[in-house]
């Protein structure tokens, strides 16, 4: 199980290099293929919605009820000083790019909902707590979005709250609605193993779909893609120095607020993975006709894999510095 985890991230980035190249190719040699990928966005981001809105467990909710401190925490470092954060680095990097700046700002400001909870277990984390945070998460940061919308872009974007709310309504409260009733009802009529099986494949499917979806993306819009391409570089600079940002704030808030091992490995992993599948959703939905930001996106996604990676080592490392100091002390 551990081992199939660790091949998460490096599968993932392959997947999404391979969706980047494969459309690009498509839409630099077909045009016409491109298109035809395009125009049928609509349908794999739905299917992309709906996968990763029934694959979260909300009856996890109840295991945060004891640990209200904790959530509290996690709440206001991931959607208070995170995206300010994020925001403050995508507008010091690409401040004279401001489309790339907006769906880098809408990148950093979302914290994952799927799997963080696979990079939490392999950190020794508390996976049981990161469940619990996983739908407080995403219900969170659905109901924050117009607002986050409408404070960083700086009308850099045409941003109407009313068109917002209503796509986010008709693209995901309603199959939220629709996710949760059948979460419940096949859980009952397949049993407990069973489900859990039917997720296991859920959650294996999303990458794939994921990739797919960029793939069209990049096939409608290569060339506009590469009239920027220049861009990519400073793009992938802002995300290194937000994650840094991110591990530093993680640190001291869990010093701050003296963390036992795994909750602060859990606060680790949930302030470093972003949302990007979701967020690359909604702002599709929400944001049509804008490929520099949807692009900025799946770029951010690229160092997000390696970076978790390279954070269970050194959370797994402080750990062992830690046992040690309190054997022999």
């Amino acid at each position: 199980m551990l081992k199939r985890l660790g091949c998460l991230g490096a599968g993932t980035s392959c997947l999404l290099l391979g969706g980047m190249a494969a459309g690009a190719a498509i839409g630099h040699s077909l045009p016409a293929g491109g298109q035809w990928l395009g125009e049928r966005m609509d349908a794999t981001l739905m299917l992309l919605i709906v996968l990763l809105l029934f694959g979260v467990r909300f009856e996890a909710i109840a295991k945060a009820l004891g640990q209200v401190r904790f959530i509290g925490i996690v709440l206001a470092v991931n959607f208070v000083l995170i995206p300010a954060v994020g925001y403050a680095i995508a507008a010091a990097f690409l401040n004279a790019h401001p489309l790339f700046m907006v769906g880098l700002t809408i990148y950093f400001m979302s914290p994952c909902t799927d799997w963080v909870l696979g990079f939490t277990r392999l950190a020794e984390g508390n996976v049981a707590l990161g469940a619990a945070l996983i739908p407080i998460n995403m219900l969170v940061q659905l109901l924050l979005y117009p607002l986050y919308l409408s404070l960083f872009t700086r009308h850099l974007v045409p941003v109407e709250g009313t068109l917002i709310a209503g796509t986010l309504l008709q693209w995901f409260l309603l199959p939220l609605a629709v996710a949760v009733m059948a979460h419940f009802i096949l859980r009952l009529s397949l049993g407990a193993a069973r489900f859990d099986g039917l997720l296991v494949w859920t959650d294996r499917l999303t990458p794939w779909v994921v990739a797919l979806l960029v793939a069209q993306l990049f096939a409608d819009n290569i060339a506009v893609i590469l009239e920027h391409g220049g861009v990519f570089g400073r793009v992938l600079l802002a995300v290194f120095v937000f994650f840094l940002a991110t591990f530093l704030l993680g640190e001291w808030v869990s010093r701050r607020a003296r963390l036992a091992y795994p909750e602060h490995a859990l606060l680790t992993m949930t302030t470093a993975a972003r949302n990007a599948p979701l967020m690359l959703a909604v702002t599709l939905a929400a944001l049509p006709g804008q490929p520099l930001i949807h692009a900025a996106i799946v770029i951010g996604m690229l160092l997000e894999f390696p970076h978790l990676t390279l954070l269970r080592h050194l959370l797994l490392h402080s750990k062992r510095c830690l046992a040690y100091g309190r054997l022999h002390s």
